[in-house]
C-alpha cells in the first residue's frame, strides 16, 4: 500500500540516503539539533532521504528538516505504527505490512546509510545492514554518526570482535565513524568512488588448535 499526500512533489535527486535513528521524543536537545542537520545536509546535497516513516523522535526531526530544505523524503513504515508514530501527512509514504517488509524495503531504496543516535531499534537495523555487508550481500556504506560519543562502546565492541577473530580483519575496513554529518557524507561518496576491499566469507575450521 502506497500513499503519496496529492500536495507532495518529488525533488529531482541523484541518490538515497537511509536515516536510522531513534524516535524516542525524550533525549537531549543536542540529538535533535544533530538530527535537522543530517537532513538538511542531505537535501542540499541533492540526496532523497529515506527512513522508517515516524514523525516522533529524531525521526521526525531528520524528515521534516530534508523536506524542509526541499529534498525529496520517503518514509517507509509498518500500518501498526502509523498512529504510534505519528506519520507526517507532507512526506511520501509507504505503508508495509510488518517490520521485516520496512527493513527489506529501506534497504532496497537506498544507496547508503548513516546511523544517528537511536536505541534497540536503530541498533538493530545498523546491525543487520553489517552482517549482510559481511556476508557479501551487498557493498552499500553505513556510517555512525554522533557529536559526543555516544557510538563508541559500540564502535569499540565491533572492534573487539576483529581482535577476538569473532570477525575477520576486512570488517575493520567496513566500520565506518563520523562526528558529524558533512563528514559522514562525505566519506560515504569516497566509498562510492572507491569501495574498500573485502576478504573471503568462508569460515575456517580450526578444531586442530582447541
Amino acid at each position: 500500500m502506497s500513499i503519496t499526500p496529492p500536495s507532495y512533489s518529488t525533488p529531482a535527486y541523484s541518490k538515497s540516503i537511509c536515516v536510522f535513528c531513534g524516535a524516542s521524543q525524550y533525549v537531549a536537545p543536542e540529538y535533535f539539533k544533530l538530527s535537522k542537520t543530517c537532513g538538511t545536509v542531505i537535501a542540499q546535497r541533492g540526496y532523497r532521504m529515506v527512513y522508517g516513516g515516524g514523525g516522533i523522535g529524531l525521526m521526525g526531526s531528520t524528515a521534516m528538516a530534508a523536506h524542509d530544505a526541499g529534498g525529496a523524503v520517503l518514509g517507509i513504515i509498518p500500518e501498526f505504527l502509523r498512529d504510534i508514530e505519528d506519520m507526517l501527512d507532507v512526506i511520501e509514504h509507504r505503508v508495509v505490512k510488518d517490520m521485516h517488509t520496512r527493513k527489506q524495503m529501506m534497504y532496497e531504496e537506498s544507496d547508503a546509510f548513516i546511523v544517528l543516535p537511536g536505541g534497540v531499534g536503530t541498533l538493530e537495523e545498523a546491525i543487520e545492514i553489517l552482517s549482510w555487508m559481511r556476508l557479501h550481500l551487498h557493498a552499500k556504506p553505513m556510517v555512525f554518526v554522533d557529536t559526543d560519543g555516544y557510538w563508541a562502546p559500540l564502535m569499540q565492541l565491533l572492534h573487539h570482535t576483529i581482535e577476538t577473530n569473532f570477525s575477520p580483519a576486512w570488517v575493520e575496513n567496513h566500520l565506518l565513524y563520523e562526528k558529524s554529518p558533512e563528514a559522514a557524507l562525505d566519506l560515504i561518496q569516497s566509498q562510492w568512488e572507491n569501495p574498500p576491499a573485502k576478504g573471503e566469507i568462508q569460515i575456517s575450521s580450526r578444531l586442530d588448535q582447541l
